[in-house]
């Protein structure tokens, strides 16, 4: 059995109003689109459908203030996705801070709450009746 330590996870979500105009996936969804020239492509990359992976790239795009992701139609050859300079601006600049981020679970403040953590949640008052029942 694999060895259980408490671990501290920073998860970064820039909001915009209440919709996240950027987090983990947002970013890796970036990523994919950079890396496949598609929204579709990147979408299947991801394990996500067209219409999922295009509603997130339009929220994103009207989040910020200018686009993150640029298309061109389909045509014979098939349409396509770039991140724009500012896609790319801003990919770049929340990969950075993500980092700075992580690196900080190191600092003594993140070390003393892991310290505080149980290895895994205590059972809930339902399973320990159902152990009771079983037994």
């Amino acid at each position: 059995m694999k060895s259980e330590h408490p671990a501290i996870k920073i998860k970064l979500q820039i909001l915009c109003g209440e919709a996240i105009a950027m987090g983990p996936g947002k970013a890796d969804l970036l990523d994919a689109i950079a890396a496949e020239g598609s929204i579709s492509g990147a979408g299947r990359r991801m394990g996500m459908s067209y219409r999922r992976a295009w509603q997130l790239v339009d929220l994103m795009n009207r989040c910020w203030q200018s686009p993150l992701v640029e298309t061109s139609p389909g045509s014979a050859r098939g349409g396509g996705a770039r991140l724009t300079a500012e896609g790319t601006a801003v990919l770049g600049d929340y990969r950075a801070l993500q980092a700075a981020l992580d690196a900080r679970t190191g600092h003594a403040d993140a070390a003393t709450l892991a310290a505080r953590l149980r290895a895994r949640p205590l059972r809930s008052q339902a399973e320990r009746g159902e152990a009771s029942r079983e037994g």
